[in-house]
C-alpha cells in the first residue's frame, strides 16, 4: 500500500498542495483574519475569476519576457562556456568578468537597462538574461571540463579534431550539468523578468503586484503571486522533462526508473 502511494508522485504533490490551501482557508476562517491582511484561497480564486482573460494576458507577457531572457542566456552561456573551456585568455578575462557581474545585485542594474533600452520588453529581457546567464555558464564549463581524459586522448590518437571532441565527448558529458544549470536559470529568468517589471512596466505579473500593492489590493497581489508560483513550477518541470528525454542514460534517471520498477513489483 505504502509503495503504491510512494510511486504515485503526482498524486502526492497534488494532495500536499490541496492540503496546504485547505489549512490556509480554515485558518483564515477560524481566526477571522481580515482579507486586506491575508485573504483566504477562496477569495483569491474569486479574484482570478473576475478577469481571467486579463490575468492570462499578464501571465503571457511575463512568460514571453522570461523565455526570451532564458533563451538568450542559454545561447550566450553555451558559447561562452565553450570559449572558456578552450581558451585560457577567455578563462582569465570573461570568466572573471562574469563572476564579478554576478556579485552585483541585478536589481541595481535594472534602472540602467531602462535608460538604455526603454520601458518596453527589451529592458525586461535584458535583466532576465543577465540574472539567468551565470548559472548556465558555470555548470556548462564544469560539464565540459568533466570529459574523460582517456576518451579525449583516444580521439587525438585517431586524429580527431577539437570540434569532434566537443560534439562527441565534451557536450554529451556536459549535458547533465547543463540541465542542472538550466533548472536554476529558468527560475532566475522569471525572477529577472519580475524585477524588470517592478522597475518600469505597464504589463506583466510584476506590474500587477506593484500596482495592486499601491492600492492595498492584497487579494490581487496574492493572485499574481500564486500565478507566478504555478508558472515557475511548470517551467522547472518542463526543463526536467526535457532532461529525461535528452539524457535517459544518466545514472540519476536510471536509478529513479529502477526504484519505480522495484516498487511496482
Amino acid at each position: 500500500m505504502m509503495q503504491n502511494i510512494a510511486s504515485n508522485r503526482p498524486a502526492m504533490i497534488a494532495a500536499v498542495i490541496v492540503g496546504f490551501f485547505l489549512v490556509w482557508e480554515l485558518a483564515c476562517d477560524l481566526l477571522h483574519v481580515p482579507n486586506y491582511f491575508l485573504p483566504p484561497p477562496s477569495a483569491i480564486f474569486k479574484e482570478f475569476l473576475t478577469a481571467p482573460d486579463w490575468y492570462l494576458q499578464q501571465c503571457l507577457y511575463t512568460l514571453l519576457t522570461t523565455m526570451l531572457g532564458f533563451g538568450a542566456a542559454f545561447a550566450v552561456g553555451l558559447i561562452a562556456a565553450i570559449g572558456i573551456t578552450y581558451s585560457k585568455i577567455l578563462e582569465n578575462t570573461l570568466y572573471t568578468l562574469l563572476v564579478s557581474l554576478n556579485s552585483v545585485p541585478k536589481i541595481a542594474l535594472a534602472p540602467l537597462f531602462i535608460i538604455w533600452l526603454g520601458t518596453g520588453v527589451n529592458s525586461k529581457v535584458a535583466v532576465s538574461f543577465l540574472i539567468a546567464l551565470f548559472s548556465i555558464v558555470i555548470d556548462t564549463v564544469l560539464g565540459l571540463r568533466s570529459a574523460d581524459p582517456d576518451a579525449l586522448d583516444l580521439l587525438k590518437t585517431m586524429h580527431g579534431s577539437p570540434m569532434q571532441a566537443l560534439i562527441k565527448i565534451r557536450i554529451p558529458t556536459a549535458l547533465p550539468h547543463m540541465f542542472a544549470g538550466m533548472k536554476i536559470s529558468i527560475s532566475l529568468a522569471l525572477v529577472g523578468a519580475i524585477a524588470g517589471e517592478f522597475v518600469a512596466s505597464q504589463e506583466g505579473l510584476g506590474w500587477v503586484i506593484l500596482s495592486a500593492q499601491g492600492m492595498f489590493q492584497t487579494t490581487r497581489v496574492f493572485a499574481a503571486i500564486i500565478l507566478l508560483g504555478v508558472m515557475g513550477t511548470v517551467l522547472f518541470f518542463l526543463v526536467d522533462i526535457a532532461e529525461r528525454l535528452v539524457c535517459p542514460w544518466h545514472v540519476s534517471h536510471r536509478t529513479a526508473e529502477a526504484k519505480a520498477m522495484a516498487q511496482a513489483h
